[in-house]
């Protein structure tokens, strides 16, 4: 049942990029709760989640937030604490979750109602953080642009990250086989736990040698890529006819040198995915599909929230660091209020 809302304060803290130095150090800082404009809700923050979006944007590499101060932050938990004027489908005092463009470290945040999910009654808030954003990337990724089918295969990088953790469980979910890279054989157990059928320890072994291993020489249907650089051209052998590649991210470098060939010969498809510049109606739409096709499988824990560590809100400098490092396997939290 809904909760009556809150009185709700003028002022609140958040964390703010400060300088001009890089890396960019954090600041908590006090600023006005913000206010809903139409059609939009004010939710006061539980959880927020940690991406490397701000790891990015801690070293230049991403566009920073356009508000003054600049408060990172895409994902959050929490709960309703106001209407603006024309909202839909949302109740005060209702739990929920979702990604916005920035400002989710902070006590208070807008969304537009549109991009706002439910968190059903069997999940925390704590718990409800951990989705939005890698379940969002993961699906737009291998759903909407590389339409994965059930029994197809499916290579995964980068399987401890928390986008790793969502795509394994919802491949599986969908009926395709499921390969994961991790970076050490402890992360390589938890995905197999998670539901990857075959795994890799990029750092002990080749992963175009393994593929090739154990497709028996067939390759994969699709790849799920967050590394680029030097990859991209193994990522071109070992897809099979009418393969599909989704790039999330370049943590190997956005630049290379590849033959070209085998995108021909082959007919592959090549897909960049980013879900901050597209329009909220295009966003809205893509919440809305994977609602209504995965949301079920949170409800009844199919899918499950893979938490790596929370810090507070003033450590989030500490935070990021963990993720920097690639320490993490699942996500990573700031827990701003209460439950």
């Amino acid at each position: 049942m809904a909760k009556a809302a809150t009185i709700i304060p003028t002022h609140m803290n958040a964390m703010s990029w400060h300088g001009e130095h890089t890396p960019l150090p954090l600041m908590l800082v006090c600023v006005s709760v913000p206010k809903p404009k139409k059609a939009e809700v004010l939710i006061k923050v539980a959880y927020a989640g940690v991406n490397r979006a701000e790891v990015f944007q801690r070293n230049r590499h991403y566009p920073l937030p356009t508000s003054v101060p600049r408060i990172p932050g895409i994902e959050y938990s929490g709960t309703v604490a106001r209407l603006g004027a024309g909202t839909k489908g949302v109740k005060l005092g209702q739990r929920v979750c979702g990604i916005i463009t920035e400002g989710g470290y902070a006590e208070y945040i807008t969304s537009p109602a549109s991009m706002v999910l439910p968190v059903p009654e069997n999940l925390s808030l704590k718990e409800a953080a951990c989705l939005p954003e890698a379940m969002l990337t993961a699906w737009v990724s291998l759903m909407e642009q590389a339409a994965l089918k059930k029994g197809e295969t499916v290579l995964i990088h980068g399987g401890g990250s928390g986008v790793g953790v969502m795509a394994i469980q919802m491949a599986r979910v969908l009926g395709a086989q499921v390969i994961v890279t991790a970076g050490n054989d402890s992360k390589c157990t938890k995905c197999k736990k998670l539901g990857a059928h075959h795994t890799i320890n990029y750092n002990a072994k080749d992963f175009e040698v393994e593929i090739e291993r154990i497709t028996n020489g067939k390759g994969v249907d699709v790849i799920l890529d967050m590394v680029g650089g030097d990859y991209t051209q193994k990522h071109l052998s070992i897809l099979k006819t009418n393969g599909r590649l989704a790039i999330i991210s370049f943590l190997r470098g956005a630049k290379t040198q590849v033959n070209l060939a085998p995108v021909l010969l082959k007919k592959l498809a090549i897909f960049g995915s980013i879900l901050r510049n597209r329009p909220l109606s295009e966003k809205s739409t893509f919440v809305k599909n994977m609602r209504k096709q995965l949301w079920k499988s949170v409800k009844t824990k199919k899918i499950i929230a893979v938490i790596d560590s929370t810090f507070t809100l003033e450590d989030a400098k500490k935070a990021l660091d963990r993720m920097e490092e690639n320490l993490n396997f699942g996500k990573i939290l700031l827990q701003v209020g209460l439950e």
